[in-house]
């Protein structure tokens, strides 16, 4: 007998929401968006042309005021909002995911972890990044010592965008909580952290590099891991030349790898889990490559067959979850961790200095 699906409240249908909560939400069987919560006129229009049976709310009272018809609430509005509409939603006894960052300071993310403690309610936050292809195939290869044992690890998520665009996530506005040390930020460290566990020093570095611009769009971070591992980490907006996705050195061997996974690509064309037979699949041409004293750019190494990104995993656990069939995906505890070191890199830029942790 098939269970009947969990009803979904999305608030907000801007990026996060449009692009990847709603598409990967109807794609997870168990899960059903029910109501999408947007002010916006042409994004009521844009989310109704989408899924024509949703119920569409001009404001997240009204979302919660019906929360007994609903099972999750999805947090996918400006980082913000995050917090008062993530204590709303549990206080209304509603389960809720909340979008990178889930808060502006780890102790806010504790607060809304101990909250949802209290109520008995799964709080959990949306790291999409942990099923990227590219994280995938080196959590593989780190599993099966290929690299034998991890010494340095660099991650870059580097775009070309010379001029600003403007909106909340580049204002310089701190209440804001924009800038891609908070943005990209958030992935990278999250990855590190997930790879090489917890962190003991932070290092950071961060710029406001194009003429206009409000907040750091040219960050490192470099942090000291308890297990000795030392992860470099590159986000900017002002890359006119792309760097190695993820550069690994080990005892053993070396993997580059080079591109960013398909899958927020084919999300933003339209495509959709389970309508295409090879989602989240890459490329031969794209594989990262494994080996020791070459270049890959000359063709040293030996490729490595990229693992395909599963994004629809996360959802398909939070079900999961919801049943009691399985383990938060990510907590906030998780996402708390990290903002102790995104505090810390904030720290170290402004007063350029060492943090110890």
């Amino acid at each position: 007998m098939t269970a009947t699906p969990l009803r979904v409240g999305l608030i907000g249908y801007g990026l996060a929401g449009s692009v990847f909560h709603a598409p990967l939400i109807a794609a997870t069987e168990g899960l059903a968006l029910d109501t999408v919560v947007t002010s916006n006129p042409e994004r009521q229009q844009q989310a109704r042309a989408e899924f024509p049976d949703v119920t569409l709310a001009a404001t997240a009272e009204e979302l919660f005021d019906r929360a007994d018809a609903l099972d999750l609430v999805v947090v996918a509005s400006p980082n913000k909002t995050h917090v008062p509409l993530a204590t709303a939603a549990l206080k209304a006894g509603l389960p809720v995911v909340v979008d990178k960052p889930v808060a502006g300071t780890a102790a806010e993310a504790r607060t809304l972890a101990a909250l949802a403690e209290e109520r008995g309610l799964l709080l959990s936050v949306f790291q999409n990044r942990r099923w990227d292809n590219d994280f995938l195939t080196l959590r593989r290869l780190l599993t099966d010592g290929e690299l034998g044992d991890a010494w340095r690890f660099e991650s870059r998520f580097e775009r070309w965008r010379p001029q600003p665009k403007g909106g909340w996530r580049e204002s310089g506005d701190p209440a804001e909580i924009g800038g891609l040390l908070y943005d990209l930020g958030s992935h990278v460290v999250d990855q590190a952290l997930v790879l090489f566990g917890p962190v003991t020093e932070v290092y950071a570095e961060a710029d406001v590099r194009r003429p206009g611009a409000e907040t750091d769009d040219d960050t490192f971070i470099a942090l000291t891991h308890a297990s000795g591992v030392r992860s470099h980490l590159y986000v900017s907006a002002t890359a006119a030349q792309l760097g190695p996705r993820f550069r690994v050195l080990g005892s053993r061997a070396g993997y580059v790898k080079y591109g960013l996974d398909p899958q927020e690509a084919a999300l933003r064309e339209g495509s959709r889990p389970g309508t295409v037979a090879d989602w989240g699949a890459e490329d031969q041409s794209l594989w990262g490559r494994i080996g020791s004293g070459e270049s890959p750019l000359t063709g040293g190494g030996t490729p490595v067959p990229t693992l395909p990104g599963d994004y629809p995993a996360y959802y398909a656990a939070v079900a999961a979850a919801l049943r009691g069939t399985g383990p938060n995906p990510v907590t906030a505890l998780e996402a708390a961790a990290a903002l102790d070191v995104l505090e810390a890199a904030r720290r170290s830029a402004r007063d350029k200095v060492t943090v110890t942790l």
